[in-house]
């Protein structure tokens, strides 16, 4: 090519040539094997032209190579960088490919578990422990040139966001912000934010995959393409993805086979060919099982494959369903090399726990290329099953979607079972962004031509809904920011408290908040014009016909509001007359599914607690177990009996009925049929209605009568403009209403968090209190009353292992609420400071309610401690067996291991932040991070 340039145009190239060998990307590209993507080269163009940038692209596209360019620079200028993850295991590896290229002594690692070579030029760490750094003002910040952010988009994440935003807003104006994340539908308006708080900040947005992904749908023994590509559709010299019509037709074959009355006309001989035609398309589509599955692809050259599964349970159950299969994907080399890298990795855990923790079973599917992946694994154990992944000595992985977040474990494909997970309240379907997650480990760079997408065909499954699922791309990053207690300490001991305001109000959570009134403003402005038109509309000549339709308005309330009155008062009537009745009463009951006679077995009356945070049973009011005349036991409720009901006559119940036994329901049955069947109870007389004697009524009515708009002969044309422009101008002031809660909300929140810290002389205007100066450097959910506990010696003169219980209920939380079951604690001294420190919280709770702090709205309040881990932190602390603790707690390894790690970070919170004269809190927490890291707890490793 260069021969057919002219001597002008040669010179030119060449000397672009030459100043791009004289930049920092010129040597940095010579380090990879591979050529860099363009978005790539343009993300380190404007790192090294002194620019911020955000690079948004999908999983597994490379993005990292820019923050390690960053890193690459950090060194070349002598300066340091520092890269945060947002969870441990991210780090460590990236510590380990760090390592592998700059040594170990560039590079540095702190999180929660290790510190290693803290002071070294490149650090990787979690966000945290770098907004800890900011807010302590450490040494280490100094020569600090770059952050990196690896995936920034953590920023959505309810209870852990905010920190992402600290860090961003409090890093000193020197350092250059390198922020990456997921490909997110409103990256501009993040960077335009980027740009308000950090400076000049490149936008680079990427969409395409470095590896190409096909969708497919496995029905049976097929496996479909969700689409079918058509080129040139309609002419346009375009290609147009369609909904694969196969699967249309399955989708349609299977809603279709609902009973038809016409059917029973039909004859005989055609009704049994459509149920042949039915029985063979039905024997096409099943769900097939997971041994099934993974042989289907094994057979297809489509292993290694991730199969997501929404459950912990069913990971496992995977696992063993392949092993009773007899699934073997490696052969016997494969096997042995596996071993020796297992028993390698595990080699200091002692034998005892290795049959505690499931460990010969794990081996086995590991050997034959099987494993499982989620939290509730040991953390050693996630390790080994991920490097064994990488090496291809493991081909398939059930994880849960945990293992989508950032992990470097890359298939060929991924395996959806379900569209629908468990949120923690509800059965929900997955959206658009957690799909294009979870399917973005498909496909690996450099090894795969293609990836694969496969979801599972489930009954009533719609594939024009999973299409949809799979072209979209929206995932928008909403902001999750919020003060906490030690974010306003620490803002007011460094920067006061009228600066730390103004710090609060550029968080992205108040630049959304800003953006989206622009729009509510405008629908405000529209309505306003609205109004001036309906305005019009009801003008009457012969007077005010605003004050006309007001009068009308409040007497239709009026007459609402005493009808209300009615109903509540028939209903306290009715509550009342069930709070009559006994065991034994023969009643009628009035209306619904059980309407007729019924004899009371229990009045179902609340006999203990009607007030709580805790749930109870009869918030409804009674609730009678009755037998009905027709032999069924329910209980009722109080919609059941809209009118007051009275005992007809009583029955005495035997001792020896059984509500369970229909034989006992049918004796007691016939008896109360035989002794009341010619009962019939009194009608219910209601009252005359209030309104006939209500004075204000009376007045409006007059009023509205001697109004001279009454006599209008165009009067319900102009009610009918009025009522227009009373419900538009009733909407207007909602949005008005918006529009002043989202203004300034950030700030509201925190001037009242101040006003609470100023009455417990936390902070006095700008001053940081002794207290105050504790909280600081408590971080947690329950900051605030872990450091009241601290003020009010809680803790003085607990054991190691009762402090450690007692620091657990700060940590942990249920994964399920149980309110029945009261949880096993110690006795003793803990016992009675885990009672108190409930008080405190419940002290704290009305306090925050007071000053309008809401827990459930904004997630700033103190949640209840949650004494769930009390005696299982307890236990080990006191040196107990790891199969003992494991068996009363009912907790898998991995999530035992993950709540001692944390409530050992709060232990040496607490060791920090504790007195050091006369207290025992201090030293007993430094011996009671020493009693937990012991055992599996200790057995974290750098990767």
């Amino acid at each position: 090519m260069t021969e057919d340039l002219s001597p002008a145009e040669r010179y030119a190239a060449a000397r672009i040539r030459a100043a791009e060998e004289a930049t920092a990307l010129a040597p940095f590209r010579e380090l990879y094997e591979f050529g860099l993507d363009p978005f790539q080269i343009e993300a380190c163009r404007a790192l090294e032209a002194g620019k911020g940038v955000l690079v948004a692209a999908p999983t597994g596209s490379g993005k990292t190579i820019v923050g390690e360019f960053a890193v690459h620079l950090a060194l070349r200028q002598g300066r340091k960088c520092f890269y945060t993850t947002p969870i441990k295991a991210l780090s460590n590896q990236k510590y380990a490919d760090l390592v592998k290229r700059y040594g170990a002594d560039k590079v540095g690692l702190l999180t929660g578990d290790n510190s290693v070579n803290s002071d070294a030029p490149i650090v990787v760490m979690t966000t945290e422990v770098l907004r800890n750094m900011l807010y302590a003002g450490s040494q280490s910040l100094l020569g600090l040139g770059y952050v990196v952010m690896d995936e920034v988009h953590y920023l959505s994440d309810r209870f852990r966001g905010a920190v992402w935003e600290e860090v961003i807003i409090h890093l000193p104006e020197s350092v250059t912000l390198v922020s990456l994340s997921a490909t997110v539908s409103n990256a501009e308006e993040f960077g335009d934010w980027l740009d308000t708080v950090r400076g000049d900040t490149e936008v680079i947005v990427s969409e395409e995959r470095p590896v190409p992904l096909w969708q497919h749908v496995m029905a049976g023994r097929r496996i479909y393409d969700l689409f079918e590509e058509e080129s040139d559709h309609g002419g346009r010299g375009s290609a147009r993805r369609e909904v694969n019509p196969d699967l249309l037709r399955m989708a349609r074959m299977e809603n279709s086979r609902t009973y038809n009355p016409k059917d029973r006309r039909r004859g005989k001989m055609v009704r049994e060919a459509d149920r042949e035609r039915e029985r063979r398309s039905r024997n096409r589509i099943w769900t097939p099982g997971r041994p099934e599955v993974i042989e289907r692809l094994d057979n297809e050259g489509l292993l290694p494959a991730i199969t997501f599964i929404f459950s912990r349970a069913g990971c496992e159950a995977a696992v063993q369903q392949c092993l009773y299969a007899g699934l073997r994907l490696n052969d016997e080399e494969g096997r042995l090399k596996v071993r020796e890298i297992v028993e390698q990795r595990t080699a200091s855990i002692p034998p005892e726990d290795l049959h505690v923790l499931g460990y010969y079973e794990w081996l086995e599917g590991l050997e034959r290329g099987i494993a499982a992946h989620h939290a509730g694994m040991l953390p050693t154990f996630k390790e080994v099953v991920e490097e064994l992944f990488v090496r291809g000595l493991v081909k398939a992985v059930f994880a849960t979607e945990t293992l989508a977040l950032g992990i470097n474990m890359p298939a060929r494909t991924v395996i959806l079972e379900k569209l629908v997970k468990w949120n923690g309240e509800q059965h929900a379907d997955i959206t658009p962004g957690e799909y294009t997650q979870l399917t973005g480990r498909a496909g690996r760079r450099g090894i795969d031509v293609e990836g694969h997408a496969v979801v599972l065909w489930q009954r009533g499954m719609d594939p024009g809904a999973l299409a949809g699922l799979a072209g979209t791309r929206t995932y928008p990053l909403r902001s999750s920011f919020k003060p906490s207690y030690n974010m306003a300490v620490n803002l007011v001991q460094q920067f006061g408290r009228h600066r730390s305001r103004e710090l609060l109000e550029t968080s992205f959570a108040q630049f959304q908040a800003d953006r989206s009134v622009v729009g509510i403003s405008r629908q405000v402005q529209r309505n306003e014009e609205g109004l001036e038109g309906y305005r019009e509309g009801m003008t009457c000549h012969l007077g005010d016909f605003a004050q006309y339709a007001q009068l009308r308005r409040d007497l239709k309330d009026r007459e609402t509001e005493l009808a209300k009155q009615g109903a509540a008062q028939r209903r306290a009537q009715a509550a009342a007359s069930l709070e009559k009745l006994k065991p034994g009463d023969v009643i009628h009951v009035p209306t619904g599914k059980f309407a007729g006679l019924a004899l009371v077995l229990d009045p179902g009356v609340p006999g203990g607690r009607s007030n709580g945070h805790r749930g109870y049973e009869y918030q409804e009011g009674p609730r009678p177990l009755v037998l009905t005349a027709e032999r069924q036991v329910k209980r009722l409720a109080a919609i059941d009996f809209p009118v007051p009901v009275e005992a007809l006559d009583r029955m005495r119940i035997p001792k020896t009925f059984n509500a369970r036994s229909p034989q006992s329901r049918r004796d007691l049955a016939s008896a109360l049929r035989t002794k009341a069947g010619h009962l019939v109870p009194d009608r219910h007389q209601r009252g005359r209605a209030a309104a006939a004697d209500d004075r204000e009524i009376a007045r409006l009515r007059a009023e509205l009568r001697a109004h001279p708009c009454h006599g209008c002969d165009e009067r319900e044309d102009h009610a009918r403009w009025a009522e227009r422009f009373h419900r538009l101008q009733r909407d207007t002031k909602q949005l008005e209403r918006r529009i002043e809660g989202r203004t300034n909300t950030i700030a509201r929140t925190f001037d009242r968090i101040h006003a609470l810290l100023t009455e417990l002389d936390y902070l006095r205007e700008d001053e940081v209190t002794e207290h105050g100066r504790r909280l600081a450097r408590l971080y947690g959910e329950l900051d605030l009353l872990a450091s009241e506990c601290l003020r009010a010696k809680v803790w003085e003169g607990l054991t190691p292992a009762e402090l450690a219980a007692c620091v657990s209920a700060l940590v942990f939380e249920a994964r399920q609420s149980d309110d029945a079951v009261a949880p096993k604690v110690p006795g003793g001294a803990a016992k009675a400071a885990l009672g108190e420190m409930v008080r405190i919280w419940g002290r704290l709770d009305a306090l925050e309610e007071e000053h309008r702090i809401n827990q459930a709205e904004g997630g700033v309040g103190q949640r209840e401690p949650d004494l769930g881990f009390a005696w299982a932190a307890y236990q080990w602390a006191s040196d107990k067996s790891l199969d003992e603790v494991l068996r009363e707690a009912e907790m898998p390894a991995g999530d035992f291991v993950r709540w001692c790690k944390q409530v050992i970070d709060v232990l040496g919170q607490i060791a920090a932040a504790a007195p050091k004269e006369d207290s025992t809190v201090a030293k007993n927490a430094r011996k009671a991070v020493d009693a937990l890291l012991r055992g599996v707890v200790a057995y974290s490793s750098l990767g």
